[in-house]
């Protein structure tokens, strides 16, 4: 059931209160730390990685979210509360991997003993509750938990291609074409990192972004505009099939509606992203809201049939200031800092599929796309275009832009379009929609639905980068141990159109029409 007269927690001292009753991380911010990967290191060198302590930049632990893909519904809730848990162990060995680095210079074992082996013990017992509450409602546990449990301390340039643990629908296909058309940048297998031995991990708090995590967007050859991700590298829609767009006006988030909560992926739990989201259209979206506090909150969108829920990171300026959230969880507790930005353009838009027409969504049905861990996950699940205004036929999809001057920061976002016609959500919170294959059509008997297209412009200055050092950086926020790099953007959408309202988006965008 739905709680009602519940009231709206508007600001993020609230969300700090009620980040600290449950699994807040507590304690101080991170220390800073400047951390620098060991350059002779062998990609695959977890003993290397392990023993030299200069050289562990972050860990590496298993998705285990992403294994699970036939979790009973009677055992989801439960599930992800110990899957939330998982994250904040990872979190917490972080921290005390950043914490101690002069016990680790002094100890080539310290890593491996005092850090990588509880976390060990820890996740253990949680994947064994995992597997126990899927048994008990008729499920079958994960397979080879022990080694889901397995977590190694990686350098700054651990390469993530190739390394993603979901089925990423296609993704990396459509990842790999988006870098492999000579855009200059070197981004290959090491995601862009391939100086960051010699950068440490920058950043205001100590844990990123680097000096080679920006890259001057004069200086990218022309990649074709931002990629759907798909095995064709191309959005759902093109000049055939249903041509047609739906645009809603929801505001730039003016309302400062903000929280570190993911009620898609963690509902139940505070703090559940480990860092701060923008949320425009649905103004009830936090970790407790049901589809019926959703149904009935207010929106931010002109069309007031769309109450659907639109979120993504915030984007901060690494300005040295402190933002409100600075002593908070998901804030600076988490280690995100500096001055949350607010975007000047927020542009959602709908568009149809290349092949025929497309079907209504149907009601709460919940799509994320990207990947919140994809710098250690890989790339199966990545999905990020970073650009500039005036420059968007030049994409960057593991690196932040530097930006000339009177042009505007740009992330767009494109999501997938096929539904398995069944479910709003599915275990592992992906399997249930896909991108278009390579002829444009959904495979597996999917169905075409209509496509959102997020596109954020924000007006910041450009980053300078000086002696190997980045100085009035940028980025996203992350889960601290993904160390603010740009391939871990990701979009959230819930669907929470009224019906008439989601028969006209079908019926402009079947119709050739363009709508808002």
């Amino acid at each position: 059931m739905g709680r009602t007269n519940r009231k709206r927690r508007s600001t993020l001292a609230n969300r700090a209160i009620a980040a600290s009753a449950a699994l807040a991380l507590g304690g101080g911010g991170l220390l800073a730390a400047n951390i620098y990967a060991s350059a002779g290191e062998g990609k695959n060198s977890t003993q290397n990685a392990q023993t030299t302590a200069a050289g562990v930049a972050t860990i590496k632990c298993p998705d285990v979210g992403q294994q699970l893909t036939d979790v009973p519904k009677g055992a989801r809730a439960g599930v992800d509360k110990e899957l939330a848990k998982l994250d904040q162990q990872v979190t917490e060995a972080y921290k005390r991997l950043a914490d101690t680095r002069q016990a680790q210079a002094g100890d080539s074992s310290y890593v491996n003993n005092a850090i990588l082996s509880p976390l060990k013990s820890k996740r253990t017992a949680t994947i064994d509750r995992i597997g126990n509450n899927i048994q008990r409602s008729g499920g079958k546990a994960p397979q080879q938990q022990d080694q889901l449990a397995e977590c190694e301390g990686v350098p700054a340039d651990q390469p993530a291609a190739g390394e993603g643990q979901g089925d990423g629908q296609g993704q990396n296909d459509g990842q790999d074409q988006g870098q492999d058309q000579g855009n200059g940048q070197d981004q290959g297998q090491d995601n862009g990192q391939d100086q960051g031995q010699d950068q440490g991990n920058g950043g205001q708090d100590g844990n990123g972004p680097a000096a080679d995590d920006f890259q001057d967007i004069t200086q990218v050859q022309p990649t074709g505009g931002a990629k759907g991700v798909g095995p064709n590298g191309l959005p759902a829609n093109g000049d055939s099939g249903s041509t047609g767009t739906f645009t809603t006006n929801c505001g730039t988030n003016e309302n400062e509606n903000r929280n570190s909560d993911n009620v898609i992926v963690a509902p139940g739990v505070s703090n559940g992203a480990q860092h701060q989201h923008d949320y425009v259209g649905n103004q009830d979206n936090d970790a407790f809201a049901s589809d019926q506090d959703l149904a009935a909150a207010d929106t931010t969108c002109q069309n007031q049939g769309d109450k659907s829920s639109y979120f993504w990171p915030v984007l901060r300026v690494q300005d040295g200031q402190d933002d409100i959230d600075a002593n908070a969880p998901g804030g600076g507790q988490d280690g995100n800092v500096g001055t949350i930005l607010q975007a000047s353009e927020a542009q959602l838009k709908f568009v149809g599929n290349q092949k025929g027409d497309v079907v209504a969504m149907p009601t709460a049905l919940r799509i994320i796309t990207g990947d919140a861990k994809s710098f250690v996950n890989g790339l199966a699940n990545a999905n990020t275009n970073w650009s500039c205004t005036g420059f968007e036929d030049r994409q960057l999809t593991d690196k932040y832009p530097i930006c000339p001057e009177g042009s505007s920061v740009v992330r767009t976002t494109n999501f997938q379009s096929c539904w398995d016609g069944q479910n709003i959500d599915s275990a592992n919170h992906r399997t249930h929609v896909s991108f278009v294959q390579a002829d444009g059509t959904c495979g597996n008997g999917f169905q075409a639905i209509p496509q959102l297209q997020v596109r954020l412009v924000y007006d910041v200055d450009a980053p300078q980068i000086q002696n190997g050092q980045v100085q009035n950086a940028f980025a996203v926020d992350s889960f601290p141990d993904q160390l603010h790099k740009p391939i871990t953007d990701h979009n959230d959408f819930i669907n929470f159109f009224d019906e008439n309202t989601m028969n006209q988006v079908v019926d402009c965008i079947n119709s050739g029409q363009d709508c808002q």
